[in-house]
């Protein structure tokens, strides 16, 4: 069913006065399965090249990171391929499904694109400092992968480094960097900067309405927020790696870009709307929200994706 904003207020209203707890969540999501209006502007393909075959990923870990950080990031990269088996079901492989759909769309035929951390690097010194600027990234990353393009790096800074225009939604970011264009990520933590922008639904939003806040899957806020921000970035830059692939038409300014996960933002599950993640599970165990199961037992609550072929946000649940 599709609500009024009314109807949505009221909605809400009821939800703040429940009393809290998994079960109740677990109704509440159950119960009121309303719509988000998605921008009537689809993505479309502008003819440049995509990423696909193996894209073998160097992970750096600038600053001080726990052994639970590196273990979730590293089991989500796993859960893009692997089979969780019937029980378990949705699976994260599932969503990366429809990532690879795009080069059929795009015509380019359909094959798996295969994921795999081929290396890590450690950084514990802040070597460039603690604020991210594009200067940063340059040095780091060169710094990182030695000149090796055959890679594609991916900065995880720790809770303590600024990124700048991360209070703006930018929690992470693709580029490209040098005379080879290779492709990069960085991804920010929010724990400490900004955490009511960027690590929402695990922490209650700075402004918008009233909204009903989820427990981390993995019991870490800061990763799991990391694991959205990841999520939306490696999407982007596999469908748009050269700013010529799939965005949205009218989105022609680069800081602006709408394209395959930020046309979908706030969304985890259907029934969607401004403030209300859409239909999610809470683990029965530890109260996590989570919408897809991963390698390592892991579960993960993974961001919308659009979906190229029905020209809408697709979602796990």
């Amino acid at each position: 069913m599709v609500t009024n904003g009314i109807e949505r207020q009221q909605i809400l209203r009821m939800a703040s006065s429940l009393p809290s707890g998994p079960l109740v969540l677990s109704l509440y999501l159950l119960l009121f399965p309303v719509c988000l209006a998605t921008d009537s502007a689809s993505i479309t393909y502008h003819g440049g090249p995509l990423l696909t075959g193996n894209l073998h990923l160097t992970l750096i870990w600038y600053g001080q990171f726990g052994r639970v950080h590196k273990n979730v990031i590293r089991a989500f990269v796993e859960s893009l391929h692997y089979n969780a088996g019937a029980n378990l079901q949705p699976q994260v492989s599932s969503w990366w499904n429809v990532v690879e759909s795009y080069q059929e769309v795009a015509g380019k035929g359909s094959s798996p694109i295969n994921v795999k951390v081929v290396k890590q690097v450690t950084d514990l010194k802040y070597s460039a400092g603690k604020v991210v600027t594009s200067e940063f990234i340059q040095k780091v990353l060169r710094k990182a992968t030695g000149g090796d393009s055959n890679t594609i790096p991916v900065i995880l800074t720790a809770r303590d480094v600024q990124m700048q225009g991360l209070c703006f939604t930018k929690c992470s970011q693709h580029g490209m960097l040098g005379d080879h264009q290779q492709p990069y990520i960085v991804v920010g933590n929010p724990e400490s900067e900004c955490p009511g922008s960027c690590a929402w639904p695990f922490q209650k939003p700075d402004k918008g309405p009233l909204s009903i806040t989820l427990n981390p899957p993995n019991g870490n806020l800061g990763v799991d927020a990391m694991v959205i921000a990841f999520a939306r970035a490696l999407v982007e830059a596999v469908t748009n790696p050269y700013k010529t692939g799939f965005f949205q038409d009218n989105s022609n300014n680069a800081n602006k870009t709408v394209e395959a996960a930020s046309a979908c933002w706030g969304i985890f599950g259907s029934g969607a709307f401004d403030g209300y993640t859409g239909k999610v599970r809470v683990d029965p165990e530890t109260g996590g929200g989570f919408n897809g199961h991963g390698s390592r037992g892991r579960k993960f609550l993974i961001p919308a994706v659009w979906n190229p072929k029905t020209k809408s946000c697709w979602t796990l649940l």
